[in-house]
C-alpha cells in the first residue's frame, strides 16, 4: 500500500481530528507517519502509526491571544504566529519527506510553510481543515466574524464592504507571508486566501450540513467528511462517572489557552441548583480559587466521549471539535463564543436551530441558565445534525476520496510491489 505523510500544526484541536482519518487509512493498510507536537507522538504511536515532532522552535511560537484587546489584535497575534512557524516549517517538512519518502501528503490548513513545499515537491498532497476554511462562498459573508446571513441587495452590500476589510486585515498580512514561502520554494504569487487554499487538489473539511451552510461555489476538491472524532482512551469513562445518577452537562474550554475560563465558574453558579451534574473540563489548566458546588466534577484534560454519551447539553467555548462531538451525538449545545473561528461555531449552532449562541460579553449566570434551558429544547434540531454528519460518509469516504484522488491506484500498485520501510525517529 501506499506510505501517507501527515504533518500538523501543534495542537491537540488540530491532531485529534486528523488522525481520525489517519487512523481509517491506517486500516486499510496503508502505512501512515505522522510529523507532529511533541506531547502528539506518542498519541499517534498509541494509535498504531508511526510518528515524530516538529522542529521545537515551532512549537516554541505560542499564541498570547488571551492578552489581546479586540478582535483585530487577536487576528493580528495569529497571522504572525502561522507565519513564524511556517518559516521553519519549510526545511522541516523537507526533512521529514527525505526521513519517510512518502506517497502521499496530508497538511494541517494551518501550516503555511509546509504548503509551499508540498506544491513545489511533486508529491501528491491534500489539506485536511478541522474547521471552516476561508475560502470565498457565494451568498454568504466572509468566514471570521460570525455574521448573519442576508440576502437582497443589502446583504450584496454589506459582504462587499466586509470582503474590503477583510482583504485588508487578513488577505494582506497572510498572503505577504505565504507568498514569501512560495517565493522561496519558486512558486509564483496569489493574490488573496481564497487563491492560496484552493491550491490544494483535494481539502477535507471536518464537518456537514446542515451544521455547515451549504457551499456550491466550494468545488469539487473541498468535500466535507463528518466531524471527524478521535479521543485517546475514549472508550475508557472515568471511574467517578459510574457514581452520578443525575443526567450530566458538560462545560469545556479550549485546550490551547484563551480568555474563556469565566464561562467555567459562570456555568457552576448557573447551574448549582439545577438538577442536573456538571461536568467542567479546563484542558488549558484549572483556575485557581474555582468555588465547585456539590453538583459538578471540575477537572484538567478528559475525553469527552463518555461524558457526551450520557449528555443532555453541551456548554462550549465555540470550539469546532467539541461542539461538532456533541452534535453527532444528538446532543444540543449552548456556545459562548471568544475568538478564533468561535463566532462562526456560534454562529452555525444559531442557523442550524441545534443550540443557542451566548456572546462572551453578555454572559452571566442567569443568562447563562437561560441559554441552556432554551438549547435543552433543541434535541431535535441536535439529531438533524447528526442525520446531516452521518450522511456525509465520515473518516471513510475521506479516506477513499484520499485514495481515488491524491495516492491513485498506480501509486498504491507500485508501493504493494515495492515497500519501503518508515524509520520511527526516537
Amino acid at each position: 500500500m501506499a506510505t501517507i505523510l501527515a504533518y500538523t500544526s501543534p495542537s491537540a484541536g488540530h491532531l485529534f481530528p486528523m488522525l481520525a482519518l489517519l487512523g481509517e487509512l491506517a486500516r486499510r493498510g496503508h502505512r501512515v507517519h505522522v510529523r507532529t507536537y511533541a506531547a502528539g507522538v506518542g498519541v499517534v504511536r498509541e494509535a498504531g502509526m508511526a510518528a515524530d515532532s516538529v522542529d521545537p522552535r515551532i512549537e516554541d511560537i505560542v499564541s498570547e491571544d488571551w492578552r489581546a484587546g479586540s478582535g483585530r489584535a487577536v487576528l493580528r497575534m495569529t497571522i504572525e504566529v502561522f507565519g513564524a512557524r511556517g518559516a521553519h516549517e519549510l526545511a522541516d517538512l523537507d526533512d521529514s519527506i527525505a526521513l519517510v519518502e512518502p506517497d502521499a501528503l496530508l497538511l494541517d490548513i494551518n501550516c503555511w510553510g509546509a504548503t509551499a513545499v508540498a506544491e513545489a515537491s511533486g508529491i501528491r498532497w491534500a489539506v485536511f481543515s478541522p474547521y471552516t476554511p476561508f475560502l470565498t462562498s457565494p451568498g454568504l459573508p466572509p468566514v471570521g466574524a460570525g455574521m448573519v446571513r442576508r440576502t437582497g441587495v443589502l446583504g450584496r452590500v454589506r459582504d462587499v464592504g466586509v470582503r474590503a476589510v477583510v482583504r485588508r486585515v487578513f488577505d494582506a498580512p497572510m498572503m505577504a507571508h505565504v507568498n514569501g514561502f512560495r517565493a522561496a520554494r519558486g512558486l509564483p504569487a496569489l493574490p488573496d486566501v481564497d487563491a492560496c487554499l484552493r491550491r490544494a487538489p483535494l481539502m477535507l473539511v471536518a464537518g456537514g450540513e446542515p451544521f455547515e451552510y451549504p457551499h456550491p461555489g466550494w468545488g469539487d476538491a473541498v468535500q466535507m467528511i463528518g466531524p471527524c472524532e478521535f479521543g485517546p482512551g475514549a472508550a475508557e469513562a472515568p471511574a467517578w462517572l459510574d457514581d452520578v445518577d443525575r443526567p450530566l452537562v458538560l462545560v469545556t474550554t479550549s485546550s490551547v489557552r484563551q480568555a474563556d475560563s469565566a464561562l467555567v465558574a459562570t456555568a457552576l453558579r448557573a447551574l448549582a441548583d439545577a438538577p442536573v451534574h456538571v461536568v467542567a473540563t479546563c484542558p488549558a489548566g484549572i483556575p485557581d480559587g474555582m468555588a465547585v458546588p456539590a453538583n459538578a466534577t471540575v477537572t484538567g484534560f478528559l475525553p469527552h466521549g463518555p461524558v457526551l454519551d450520557r449528555a443532555v447539553c453541551a456548554v462550549t467555548h465555540g470550539g469546532m471539535g467539541v461542539t461538532q462531538k456533541a452534535l453527532a451525538r444528538g446532543v444540543p449545545v449552548c456556545v459562548v463564543p471568544y475568538g478564533r473561528d468561535q463566532f462562526e461555531v456560534a454562529r452555525r449552532v444559531q442557523a442550524a436551530r441545534c443550540g443557542t449562541r451566548l456572546p462572551a460579553r453578555q454572559l452571566s449566570p442567569t443568562r447563562l441558565r437561560a441559554a441552556v434551558e432554551t438549547a435543552l429544547t433543541m434535541e431535535a434540531g441536535a439529531r438533524r445534525v447528526a442525520d446531516g454528519f452521518t450522511a456525509t460518509g465520515g473518516v471513510a469516504r475521506g479516506a477513499d476520496l484520499v485514495e481515488q484522488r491524491v495516492i491513485g491506484r498506480s501509486a498504491i500498485r507500485s508501493a504493494r510491489l515495492a515497500p519501503r520501510a518508515v524509520r520511527r525517529s526516537s
